[in-house]
């Protein structure tokens, strides 16, 4: 589905383009000139260009045309919940850096009940997609609420109901019941490509219908929402109230849904994210068919290789997918996939990273086959493996720390045996302090459980002590940890040296 697009799209008008080739042209002729002048036979000199890039016949002056081609199949959305339904406040990614775009809520009057609460607006934009009122907004805009009024470009509003919703991939499909007739856009069958034009519409600060153009930053941006992070980074200016609003190529199609933007003031700072229209186009068919998305799973918790951890393990490259754990009786733990192995390709295709496993086994449907090339114990394996459905998140709770524990020298962490922790368990040893010890997302912090140091077990701060040490009399500079974080593992590559 992701074909490479042909056309080249560029940014700009014709006369400066030709301006700078005719430029060019004039210095190779002078070159030429120069050579002839002295009389010496020389090689032909040619100014180095990165690429011979043809130019399109004509260029549109503006964007016009399409705009109003498209514009019509986009909608405003509004959605109202009672206060006891749970207030709607700002989603954000991560630190909060990296905001969704639905409005602020603003407080609107209650229903008069008996309750006299009042009720909370959340806003955001969408499209429709086929003529009989199906549409696509983003999932954190709308799944607080059953019921959505939208607005359409020509100033109707109509009630919508909520047909499905996915969190992961923050995707929502909503229906308008009673016409047929609705103006609607397709999603690309392309994969844009990084420079080509892009407009998006939405409703920022509830200013429906606002168009702004630019182009594609980036493709394939992990910004830390889920494990299926594959967002279009684009800089056409999108604000709050863009969340679930398309953004189009110049043919108008959809190449994504504007979902999140990465702003330190609340406003554009022009590097906002899209879900790729090839994501959408998997998991809107389900949300209209039976309201959900089926995933394949496979049981595992696993990590992007880093070149310190491909290091540890004695890998030339840092690719593929640690695995930090895996869930007992799941899919891989069956198939004999353990901690600490290296899966290297699926299907025979060859792993970048984590994400490329995610998206691999999400993909599959539940109760298919699939072949993982391993590492493991510095061998080579192949293991077929069949995959279950991905179950719903569960609410982990933290555990409580105890108020003293030993420190081991030179090492920086205050360590604790996990047996006199409550609520850890007997395996390993509580980290109670950290120094920053590791290399950037390797590090240790407060909190976590070391489970094993080079892959022995460790359940006192003397295991970790006395494992350090033989580290460091082999010569090692760092050593390979298999900690607990949350409930979720990952190895760590600790500096020793």
């Amino acid at each position: 589905m992701r074909a490479a697009q042909e056309e080249q799209s560029n940014r700009g008008p014709a006369r400066p383009a030709v301006v700078i080739v005719a430029a060019i042209a004039g210095w190779a002729a002078a070159l030429a000139y120069g050579a002839g002048y002295s009389g010496s036979r020389v090689a032909q000199v040619t100014p180095a260009l990165a690429a011979e890039v043809s130019q399109p016949a004509s260029r549109p002056a503006g964007f016009a045309d399409v705009v109003e081609k498209v514009k019509p199949a986009v909608f405003g959305i509004k959605v109202k919940i009672e206060q006891g339904d749970g207030a709607i406040t700002p989603e954000s990614f991560g630190d909060g850096s990296l905001p969704r775009m639905g409005t602020n809520p603003k407080h609107v009057p209650g229903n008069g009940g008996s309750k006299g609460l009042p009720a909370e607006t959340a806003q955001g934009a969408g499209f429709f997609i086929s003529p009989d009122g199906y549409g696509v907004t983003s999932n954190h805009v709308v799944e607080r609420s059953s019921r959505a009024e939208i607005t359409t470009d020509d100033g109707a509003t109509y009630t919508a109901h909520l047909v499905g919703s996915d969190a992961q991939s923050d995707l929502a499909v909503i229906k308008v019941d009673g016409r047929a007739d609705f103006p609607y856009v397709r999603l690309s069958d392309r994969q844009p490509r990084i420079g080509d034009w892009v407009l998006a519409i939405g409703s920022p600060y509830g200013l429906s219908g606002t168009v702004t153009a630019g182009i594609v930053s980036a493709r394939g941006r992990d910004i830390g929402s889920s494990s299926y992070d594959e967002f279009v980074q684009i800089d056409a200016p999108v604000n709050q109230g863009n969340s679930g609003g398309p953004a189009f190529d110049i043919d108008g199609n959809v190449i994504g849904v504007n979902t999140a933007i990465y702003s330190p003031t609340g406003g554009s700072v022009g590097i906002a994210f899209a879900v790729p229209a090839d994501i959408a186009k998997e998991v809107v068919p389900q949300l209209k068919e039976k309201g959900t998305v089926t995933r394949g799973w496979a049981g595992l918790q696993i990590q992007s290789m880093t070149p310190d951890l491909a290091e540890s393990l004695g890998l030339a490259q840092p690719h593929g997918a640690l695995v930090a754990e895996t869930i007992p009786s799941g899919p891989a733990a069956k198939a004999g996939i353990a901690a600490g192995d290296v899966i290297t390709s699926v299907n025979a295709m060859p792993l970048k990273d984590s994400r490329a496993l995610f998206r691999a086994v999400a993909e599959a449907a539940p109760g298919s086959q699939m072949t993982f090339g391993l590492l493991h114990d510095g061998k080579e394996r192949s293991v077929e493996i069949t995959l279950g459905e991905l179950p719903s998140a569960k609410a982990r709770k933290a555990a409580e720390l105890p108020p003293s524990a030993e420190t081991p020298p030179d090492l920086g962490l205050t360590l604790a045996p996990a047996s006199q922790v409550r609520g850890v368990g007997g395996r390993g040893v509580v980290v109670i302090d950290a120094k920053r010890r590791g290399s950037g997302d390797q590090a240790i912090a407060p909190g976590d459980v070391i489970l094993e140091i080079s892959g022995k077990p460790v359940n006192s701060a003397g295991d970790v002590r006395s494992a350090v040490t033989n580290a460091r009399r082999g010569g090692k500079r760092s050593v390979m940890m298999h900690v607990q974080s949350a409930g979720a593992s990952r190895f760590v590559s600790v500096p020793v040296a």
